[in-house]
């Protein structure tokens, strides 16, 4: 029997010898089957466990590691490296506590060891990066989560828990391809993981993919039926789905007002959804232009690109009400910054159209000054130019002060100005058009309304103004 026994044992620390020569090579493949027999000849025998543990650990599985080690301090309790290494697990798997206990037994029974000190030190660093974490988290400071959550990773690689949250504080900061590829990693070594799950469809929520978002929290509840994070997500999504919808058909049939509510409704839901709620914002943007309510149509959109700067649309929905309202300005900046993104044939015309307007409203309104409408026709705009420049003619308000006198005379060139123009089929067509007119060489600078004026009125004898009454006035010919 003790012959047997021997005979196993020095096969045993063969297999043991030719473990740490592959090792020593960095083949941890063939190290771990050496050590697996080392084990399965001398099952008793700590340091076996131990070395298959640090192979385990360099092949990145953790969590097997971890059973060696502590299989190897069961069997002996006075194993430094046993503890170290147990202590290694935990902290690599994110349980910084368990690993602080690890290292303070090696500690024990070695209180000069520097791996037990310095490794120590980096579990007691990790629980301050996690309580920080849980603190910022609360605050929806989700960036310093994230930079918490990157220096604990440095000695917890293998923290699910650590990467689930910097991946939901990721997708919290709309930076989705990280938040993903995360998510994805976990999903590819544990395709059950709830919480991977739950980042997946938060990260398609956030996106506006709201169906297939829903799809990744149903199953994430179907892991976890108790995962809060992802029913409050689910029951999110389905409401703004189910409301943003309702909103769209209430808009298709005429509804606007029901659409308004509808749209105000779905906004109400889940304020960190930047981009659905960005649309909604252009939606009912777009109903409050229907209403006629440019003012708050231009309110909603400019809520829309503040949560996303990229959406056109939003652009192009205000710039139309800032055109609506005689905003030039303005809608030529937006039209430049939708031309900028999208260099189409159509936003290149909206923006030229845009610019035109811009530099029309910047010279006089010559229908205006008339009262007129732009589609007056020849006769209204004749009739116009009758009593505006009666009304403002310099004899009719002689007796009044140098101020107002001053103030009609130049009114009345102004009217005789847009009569000039107006009356005129070929200037009309090119003020219409808001070509320069100085390059017809018009100079209306050195214009003489009185010509006009006689030349319009005629009559013999010329014409005089006569009171016939306080305030009163007629145009009489001579």
């Amino acid at each position: 029997m003790w012959k047997l026994l021997r005979s196993l044992s020095r096969e045993a620390e063969t297999f043991k010898e030719q473990g740490n020569a592959y090792y020593a090579k960095k083949d941890y493949n063939e190290a771990y089957n050496y050590y697996t027999k080392a084990i399965d000849m001398c099952p008793k025998n700590a340091s076996y466990y131990g070395n298959r543990a640090a192979t385990l650990m360099m092949l990145g599985r953790f969590r097997e590691a971890l059973g060696d080690a502590q299989q190897s301090v069961r069997l002996d309790d006075s194993f430094v490296r046993g503890h170290l290494r147990e202590g290694k697990c935990h902290l690599s798997l994110g349980n910084a506590m368990a690993a602080c206990r690890s290292f303070q037994r090696a500690l024990e029974l070695d209180h000069k060891n520097a791996q037990a000190q310095q490794e120590f030190k980096n579990a007691n660093a990790v629980m301050e990066y996690e309580k920080i974490a849980e603190t910022d988290f609360e605050k929806r400071d989700f960036r310093k989560v994230v930079f918490c959550m990157d220096r604990a990773l440095e000695f917890a690689p293998a923290c699910h828990r650590f990467k689930i949250l910097k991946a939901e504080c990721l997708a919290m900061l709309g930076r989705y391809p990280e938040a993903q590829s995360v998510a994805s990693d976990i999903l590819r070594m544990d395709s059950t993981n709830a919480d991977a799950l739950y980042v997946r469809g938060l990260c398609l929520y956030y996106e506006d993919c709201i169906e297939k978002a829903v799809q990744f929290f149903v199953q994430a509840l179907r892991m976890a039926p108790d995962h809060e994070k992802a029913c409050i997500a689910c029951r999110n999504a389905k409401a703004l789905k189910a409301k943003k919808e309702d909103g769209n058909k209430a808009f298709k049939e005429g509804n606007y007002k029901l659409a308004y509510e509808l749209y105000t409704e779905a906004l109400g839901i889940d304020p960190n959804n930047i981009k659905t709620n960005a649309k909604l914002y252009c939606n009912r943007g777009t109903v409050n232009s229907k209403l006629r309510k440019l003012d708050d149509a231009i309110e909603d959109c400019t809520n829309a690109v503040k949560l996303d700067d990229t959406y056109i649309k939003a652009y192009l929905r205000r710039a139309q009400c800032y055109m609506d309202t005689e905003q030039y300005e303005e809608a030529v900046r937006d039209y430049e910054k939708v031309y900028q993104t999208e260099k189409t044939k159509e936003h290149k015309q909206l923006l030229k159209n845009a610019q035109l307007e811009l530099k029309k409203s910047k010279r006089k309104d010559y229908y205006k000054i008339l009262g007129v409408d732009k589609n007056a026709s020849e006769d209204e705009i004749k009739k116009a130019y009758r009593k505006r420049a009666l009304m403002h003619h310099p004899d009719r308000h002689s007796g009044a002060s140098a101020e107002v006198q001053k103030e009609e005379e130049k009114k009345f060139k102004e009217v005789g100005e847009a009569f000039t123009i107006l009356s005129d089929p070929k200037k009309k067509t090119r003020y219409d058009s808001g070509q320069d007119l100085d390059e017809e060489g018009m100079n209306m600078g050195d214009f003489d309304p009185n010509n006009i004026f006689k030349a319009f009125f005629g009559g013999p004898g010329g014409f005089s103004f006569e009171a016939s009454g306080p305030g009163n006035f007629f145009f009489q010919f001579g």
